[in-house]
């Protein structure tokens, strides 16, 4: 994976982010919710009032593929409309 955002291991690609507040979070979700309709290829996720972590990996292969990484773009590119977040890990 080119960004040092997310983490790869066997399990796929994994990011946690942190918000201001839980709407801001929800709002985050909801955009990348729509990319991921878009690429009909959709996140594994959580939502923990301001946190979200995000774990991406193409379940019929058991493997990150190029679906994973394009989506894994979009999120990036979402998030930095919302200002961005504080990176967990």
């Amino acid at each position: 994976m080119h960004s040092s955002h997310w983490e790869e291991s066997v399990a796929g690609l994994r990011r946690e982010f942190l918000f201001r507040d839980f709407a801001t979070a929800f709002a985050f979700m909801t955009a990348v919710a729509e990319v991921a309709e878009n690429l009909d290829h959709h996140p594994d996720w959580s939502n923990s009032w301001n946190r979200v972590t995000i774990s991406l990996i193409s379940h019929d292969v058991g493997r990150v593929t190029d679906r994973d990484l394009r989506l894994a773009r979009e999120i990036d590119r979402v998030v930095k409309g919302f200002g961005g977040s504080t990176e967990v890990h």
